[in-house]
């Protein structure tokens, strides 16, 4: 045992939290093999050809081009399937909790930094998209990394060595740059960045090669930002900012503000409060500002600020390390991996909640199965709204022989995400030329009500002229199998 343990001993510190982040993404991947529509946005596309995938972005969805095309890429090399499209986000937060445990053992020390990565992984936040097939946990490495890009120039500078260093800034650049074609409202940890320097009080090389390089990374996202403009109804449903949507900003913001105490910050200097404070509430307060000129408040779009969160919590293990009286030190060096296990345990019922079909609104593949099993030769189908034909789009061999009668353009000629319909006077008579129409729809529970004309058209043909003969309901969606009275 003795040499196996001399090995965990050289190995360098942030693989631990790096290991821990990827344990717990890898347990329960497939949530019970469920995927959720916005999961399934992701998969339907990434099935698509390239140039697919680029007709589409003209239209709809392309703040999250590029990451559409990583997942085009992968889907290409490994296969579709529950693995493929989670696993770059359980390995971009494995990275993210090792970029926290780098910083935090600078500013802080090796239990601030050990502490911040361990409990990184165990944000309710961080454990949901932890699993999730979509980019937020990819923008949320890149602002670990890229926060810990200036961290290392501002050591350099407070060690003496200057802000020189031109790789580290156009590495800094050019991971800002990358994060912002995620998604551009990741440029938030720009502002966050800049009140780290005025903390500091950097010195004007510091703020001239920042600025030069947050300056070429924003003029490189503007045009997807300007152009995404023309895009913005797909965010429309979001609502307008209500005063219980501010108290998880608030209470975020409490826990980092002393969180930050215990780090004893002073101006001037470079400490965790100075780089994780802004981090925290600077996108925070940003997206709560947009938010009054257009409705966009939500979690995940200000997912990294996460990463601020949990270098305070290690900053504060630090803290209440160094407090333990120098006669027990045997207390000392089992104090953070005591808060974690306790962390653990009284977590673990949310931990099991997150990687359970439920902790999502629907599952397309449920429906799908359920397809599967009860259609017949002949069989049409039609979606209610449309947008719930991702259910066939993910898997289109569940749905083999049953003809989508109301579609009169794919979504990849159409190059939406839902295809074009037939109007409701085609989509009527389309319907009652058949015998046996499957209706793929939400349950009742979730359901909205209907607006579109179409929708409104198939739901009165079916009740008028059909009867229901078999009705599943599964995960959030619900399949009726209509025969003709």
């Amino acid at each position: 045992m003795a040499p196996a343990l001399a090995v965990v001993r050289r190995l360098p510190l942030w693989s631990v939290p790096a290991v821990w982040t990827l344990a717990l993404g890898l347990w329960g991947l497939s949530r019970q093999h469920t995927v959720w529509r916005d999961e399934a946005a992701t998969w339907q596309v990434a099935r698509r050809s390239a140039a697919d995938i680029w007709y589409m972005l003209g239209q709809v969805d392309v703040v999250h081009g590029l990451y559409y095309l990583l997942m085009h890429g992968l889907f290409a090399c490994f296969g579709p399937g529950t693995t493929t499209l989670r696993l770059p986000s359980v390995l971009a937060m494995a990275a993210a909790a090792a970029c926290v445990t780098v910083i935090g053992r600078r500013l802080a020390g090796v239990r601030a930094g050990l502490g911040g990565g361990l409990v990184f992984a165990l944000l309710p936040a961080v454990q949901f998209h932890l699993q999730e097939g979509r980019s937020y946990a990819l923008v949320t490495a890149g602002a670990g990394l890229s926060t810990l890009l200036l961290v290392t120039v501002l050591h350099r500078e407070r060690d003496g060595r200057g802000a020189r260093g031109a790789a580290a800034w156009t590495a800094y650049g050019a991971v800002v740059l990358v994060c912002g074609l995620l998604n551009w409202l990741s440029l938030l940890i720009v502002p966050a960045h800049a009140a780290t320097l005025v903390w500091t009080r950097a010195s004007r090389p510091t703020w001239a090669r920042w600025t030069a390089a947050s300056a070429v990374a924003t003029a490189g996202v503007l045009p997807l930002l300007l152009f995404s403009r023309g895009q913005s109804g797909q965010v429309s449903w979001i609502p307008p900012l209500t005063w219980h949507m501010l108290i998880g900003p608030a209470v975020l913001l409490t826990i980092g503000g002393l969180g930050a105490l215990l780090d004893r910050p002073r101006a001037g200097r470079l400490s965790v409060a100075a780089v994780a404070l802004p981090l925290l509430a600077v996108p925070q307060l940003g997206l709560l500002g947009l938010s009054l000129i257009r409705p966009l408040f939500l979690e995940r779009y200000v997912l990294s600020s996460m990463l601020g969160l949990a270098l305070l919590i290690g900053a504060a293990l630090g803290a209440a390390v160094q407090a333990v009286p120098p006669r027990f030190p045997q207390a000392a060096s089992w104090l953070v991996p005591v808060v974690v296990a306790v962390a653990v345990v009284a977590l673990l019922p949310q931990s099991l909640a997150k990687r359970s079909p439920a902790s999502r609104v629907d599952d397309v593949l449920a429906t799908a199965e359920d397809v599967r099993r009860l259609k017949r030769p002949g069989d049409a189908v039609v979606f209610v709204p449309s947008a719930r034909r991702d259910t066939a789009l993910v898997s289109p061999d569940d749905f083999a022989g049953v003809r989508d009668i109301a579609l009169a353009r794919s979504p990849a000629r159409s190059g939406t995400l839902k295809g074009v319909e037939a109007d409701p006077a085609r989509v009527r008579a389309a319907m009652l030329a058949e015998r046996r129409i499957l209706l793929v729809t939400d349950a009742p529970e979730v359901a909205r009500p209907l607006t579109a004309g179409r929708d409104r058209t198939k739901a009165a043909v079916l009740e008028r002229y059909f009867t229901v003969v078999a009705d599943e309901r599964a995960h959030g969606r619900r399949l009726l199998v209509y025969e003709r009275d």
